[in-house]
């Protein structure tokens, strides 16, 4: 929870405290919220504690998906599409080799030869395909 915050936060945190609460009060709210922070996280240990407990062998059954979630958390979206589509791996979303089907041989005919093209020539007009537009 708190291992985003770095030193700059922290610093601003003091500052801001200083400012609101005054020097005097500021070691007593600083040692207020290391109390409260430290019986929070001994009560969240208490519960896990507890749950493993009652539930024995099925507390691992029940945390598994939970941990695949908080994975799912960190999942980033461009950075799985960059890995499916430009590694060689082997991945779920790699296209089918339908040279490998029915002994070597495809179900499709092999594509048709595209015609040359010829470069244009100077002030020579492109095709135009009016069913393309």
């Amino acid at each position: 929870m708190l291992e985003n915050i770095g030193w700059g936060e922290i610093l601003v945190l003091v500052v801001a405290g200083l400012f609101i609460l005054g020097p005097e009060r500021l070691p007593s709210a600083a040692a207020w919220l290391g109390r409260t922070v430290r019986q929070v996280r001994e009560y969240a240990t208490g519960a896990r504690q507890q749950l493993r407990d009652e539930l024995g062998p099925e507390f691992d059954e029940i945390r598994k998906p939970l941990e695949d979630l908080r994975e799912l958390r960190n999942f980033d979206p461009k950075r799985a599409v960059t890995r499916h589509l430009l590694d060689d791996g082997d991945s779920d979303f790699r296209a089918p080799d339908y040279r490998a089907t029915n002994n070597g041989y495809s179900d499709y005919p092999p594509p048709a030869p595209r015609p040359a093209q010829k470069p244009l020539q100077p002030h020579e007009r492109p095709p135009f395909d009016p069913d393309a537009t």
